[in-house]
Order: structure tokens, then sequence, then C-alpha cells
């Protein structure tokens, strides 16, 4: 109820100041929101920040074997991105990024930017300040962000259904701990494991390959029986033989 009630407030504050400026708000203009708000629509040829953001939230809707650079300029493969993110949440799809798309993306994050049904406790079960890792604390933090996207991507084609995460960010101490690779990309924060529940993990790695992971490790490949790691490395390495990956 508070969180509608500020974006209530936010929004009238928004058109009183287009008001005052003898402005009408462009058609582009969406509600405010207490993570981003996008204040004009985005297509094919746009550039900058919001670009960007917006790219951080449609990564996971990359397409069967495609990954999602968040570089900030709307070229084919942004257009095609949001195309099936439209899609997926029953808009139009014409690949145009305008108030529905913006206002489904709200409905699905929370004020601090994560998506409906992850958090960045859950990416980061080894401390609370993201640091000790391969890359600095807030870079580690901001790769688990893009992760959780992708992660809910892959929730919601899958069902809906929760999806378990095992482990996500780890500093070296923690790594060493539990005997992972010197190289792990989870001292990156862009590495989440995920346990069997609803899905097996086979079905977990099987349809990862649509929601932009170049990661994917599973069962068959050593030391993943129990698990089906997924991250966004950049090149493509997959390797879950059992379950024909």
């Amino acid at each position: 109820m508070a969180r509608r009630t500020v974006r209530l407030v936010l929004s009238l504050v928004m058109l009183f100041a287009a008001s005052v400026g003898g402005v009408v708000a462009a058609a582009g203009t969406a509600q405010a929101d207490g993570c981003y708000t996008w204040s004009r629509t985005l297509s094919q040829g746009a550039s900058g920040a919001d670009v960007s953001q917006l790219q951080i939230r449609v990564a996971g809707h990359a397409g069967s074997g495609g990954a999602l650079a968040i570089d900030g300029a709307y070229g084919p493969a942004t257009t095609a991105a949001v195309k099936r993110f439209q899609a997926a949440y029953g808009l139009a799809a014409d690949g145009v990024a305008g108030p529905a798309t913006f206002s489904k993306i709200y409905a699905l994050q929370k004020d601090d930017c994560t998506p409906l049904h992850f958090t960045y406790a859950e990416l980061n079960t080894c401390n609370s300040t993201w640091a000790g890792g391969a890359v600095s604390a807030s870079t580690a933090k901001s790769n688990a962000l893009r992760t959780m996207w992708k992660l809910e991507a892959l929730r919601h084609a899958l069902g809906d259904q929760p999806i378990r995460v095992t482990s996500g960010f780890r500093s070296h101490a923690c790594n060493d701990a539990v005997g992972g690779a010197a190289g792990s990309r989870h001292l990156y924060g862009d590495a989440a494991d995920l346990g069997a529940g609803p899905h097996s993990l086979c079905r977990l790695a099987q349809q990862a390959r649509n929601h932009g992971f170049n990661g994917i490790l599973g069962p068959g490949y050593p030391g993943h029986s129990d698990h089906t790691h997924l991250d966004h490395r950049a090149s493509r390495f997959w390797s879950a033989s059992s379950c024909g990956i």
C-alpha cells in the first residue's frame, strides 16, 4: 500500500510539473516508479542510460542461444528481446518500449530494482558487503542484479514456479571454503547455482539456453550432479551432457 501511495504521489508531482511548465506529457511518459522511471518511449536507434536500464530487464528474453549486450544502444537484438518480453507477458509485440512495456516492468520490479521473485540476499549468502571477490563490490552486486532479471525470465518461461538458488556471489574466502574453481564466475557475482525443485536440473539447464546465459553447466559436467550452474561470462560454454547439452 505504501509503495502504491508513493508512486501515486510521484505521478501527481510529475503531472503538476508538466502542467505548470505549459507542456503536455509526451505519449512515451510512463508512471513513476520507486526503482527507475523511464521518461520517453524507446525504439530501435535510441541510445542512452535509459536503454541500458531497459536492456538489463529484457536480457533474459534474448532468445535461443542469444546474449544481449548491456551497451545502451537500441539495436536489432534489443528490439527482438523487447518483442519476446512483450509476447511473454501478453503485450503487443512491436519491439517498441512504451508505457505498456514500462508498466509491466514496474509491476515486476521492487523498489531496490530486483525482480519480483529474487533478492540480493538470495544471490549473496557469503557476506553483506559484496566485497572480496574478483571485481569491486559494486560491480559484483550489479552483475547479480543482471543475473536475477535473467532468472526472472527463466522462471516465467517455466510457468512461474519457484526456482531455488543455492549459491550466488562468493568472495575468495567463501569460494575457497566450498572448493570452488580458482576462476569461478561466482567471484564476479554473475553466477547462480540452482537446485532441483518443481523443475529438474536438466529442465533448468535446457530452458536456460533461451535466457541469455553464456555459461551453463549441469548434470554430466564434473562436479555438477546436484545443481545447474548459470552465468553470463564473455563467451559461450555449455556443458550438461546428461541433459543433451
